[in-house]
């Protein structure tokens, strides 16, 4: 994705009048200004002393998220299957806690693919919670098996994907908001509201080659989180806020497992673009999540994606993110001629695909 800034330092370096050439470079500094969270400074999401559960919490992101929670002072339930590598992140977690006296600790051991997990979830983290509900619920729980999508084994691949991407977080978001919506479970005044925060990709705002099993997924939860944000206006006495969490290129292990099965032109598009990693990536996400934000981005480039392609989305600033995504147009015309044109370069040179397949 480094080409996107490259596109962008091209426009404005191209002979525009001086009245578009102020216009662009105004607008490029709003995006900046926006991304580095210089719009206000009021914590939309404290959880010093409130219970946060994770999902994905073994490694990568999901664990990164849950130790930075636990520094912040939340009272932290990690899930994910793996007992073992639960049992290591929990010991990282505790660790980094702001009142290791006070704060409180779980794992529970659950596959986020399996039909009907997340009501035992909500259960078990009740059950030890003295019956409360988490506040906030993080599901970052995923996969990514990326082919070309006439090869062998994509479609198993793709319902994989969606069961463990899309259908985890939405059974995750349907048993914790029966809990919070119950009329019995009204807010009291002032309480602050709860969280579902979802984990997308910028691929659910950019689509490239070779992720046909995985983006769908993501596109999904983003539809998913557009129609809860409107529904959950019906209970105005459970106030719960909804997110959509946006990273990119994450050194995980998820990401050398993805590496197995991934396109060689795939590979070839992506070879400039900046992986960070999870404790970055985390630190990012809730600090878009402390500012309020409904779609969290973590990079100028995400901004930019996600200001062209909001569609009815709600905004995180109906001012900067219209004047962005005016933009954005310009910059993907150019980007996306780039992106085919390399691709029709690819066949042109290497032939037919399945000549150098991976195997799944």
């Amino acid at each position: 994705m480094d080409r996107l800034l490259f596109q962008i330092q091209s426009l404005l370096n191209v002979s525009w009048t001086s009245s578009a050439a102020v216009a662009a470079t105004l607008t490029v500094a709003i995006v900046i200004a926006a991304t580095m969270g210089l719009f206000g400074k009021k914590n939309h999401m404290p959880v010093e002393g409130r219970t946060v559960l994770v999902t994905g919490a073994s490694e990568g992101m999901g664990r990164s998220a849950a130790v930075q929670l636990a520094a912040k002072g939340a009272n932290v339930i990690i899930v994910s299957r793996n007992v073992g590598r639960l049992e290591e992140a929990l010991v990282e977690v505790k660790a980094a806690a702001k009142f290791p006296q006070t704060q409180r600790f779980l794992y529970i051991s659950a596959d986020v693919s399996e039909k009907d997990f997340a009501e035992r979830v909500v259960a078990e983290a009740m059950a030890w919670n003295a019956g409360a509900a988490p506040d906030i619920v993080w599901c970052v729980a995923g996969m990514s098996t990326p082919m070309l999508w006439a090869d062998d084994g994509a479609m198993d691949a793709a319902r994989r994907n969606m069961d463990v991407n899309y259908f985890g977080a939405a059974e995750m978001s349907r048993a914790i908001l029966r809990v919070w919506l119950a009329p019995e479970n009204a807010a009291t005044p002032n309480a602050q509201p709860k969280h579902i925060i979802f984990t997308a990709s910028v691929l659910a705002l950019f689509a490239i080659v070779g992720y046909g099993p995985y983006s769908p997924s993501k596109w999904a939860l983003r539809g998913l989180a557009d129609t809860l944000a409107m529904e959950l206006q019906l209970y105005p006495d459970h106030p719960v806020r909804v997110h959509v969490v946006y990273p990119a290129t994450i050194t995980s292990p998820g990401f050398d497992r993805e590496n197995l099965t991934k396109p060689a032109i795939t590979v070839e598009l992506e070879k400039t673009e900046p992986q960070e990693t999870p404790d970055t990536v985390a630190r990012r996400a809730i600090d878009g999540l402390e500012a309020g934000h409904y779609f969290v981005t973590l990079s100028f480039l995400g901004n930019l994606m996600r200001c062209g392609i909001m569609g009815a989305s709600p905004r995180n600033n109906w001012f900067l993110d219209t004047l962005i995504g005016w933009f954005v147009p310009i910059i993907y015309f150019f980007v996306l001629r780039d992106f085919d044109g390399q691709v029709r370069g690819w066949a042109k040179k290497h032939g037919h695909p399945s000549a150098h397949a991976k195997k799944p």
